[in-house]
């Protein structure tokens, strides 16, 4: 039962970052003036890094639970850290130096956002691979 809970907590982390990375970010861009996409995003991206990091804390007590501290359990256990990572420490930043049209740290502090975004997105392919 866990084992499979590991497959299904794995999948639906990974989907809800391929659906806002590839849906819910361009579209709001798109369909949005500048203004009030920037507010929606302000808005949803701490409820999907937060619904992000709950799952893969309960994925991390899954390993634990199970006694399993293979790569799977360090590779969820980095997953979960940069969530934290990118919600309280990233995205402080990103949205100051948009405020402060400090525009080389945002790009650069955005950016970073991505890779991070990605990196996750790889991790969870391995662990469900």
């Amino acid at each position: 039962m866990f084992e499979q809970a590991v497959v299904y907590l794995s999948s639906a982390i990974l989907a809800i970052m391929i659906f806002f990375s590839f849906v819910v970010a361009p579209v709001t861009f798109t369909s949005l003036d500048e203004d009030n996409a920037r507010k929606f995003i302000r808005k949803i991206f701490p409820y999907y890094y937060n619904v992000n990091l709950f799952l893969s804390i309960i994925l991390t007590l899954v390993f634990i639970i199970l006694k399993s501290y293979q790569l799977n359990f360090y590779l969820i256990s980095c997953v979960t850290v940069l969530f934290v990572i990118s919600n309280y420490v990233l995205m402080p930043l990103i949205n100051k130096y948009r405020d402060e049209k400090q525009e080389k740290k945002f790009k650069y502090s955005h950016m970073l956002s991505v890779i991070i975004n990605f990196l996750q997105i790889g991790l969870l392919l391995i662990i469900i691979i």
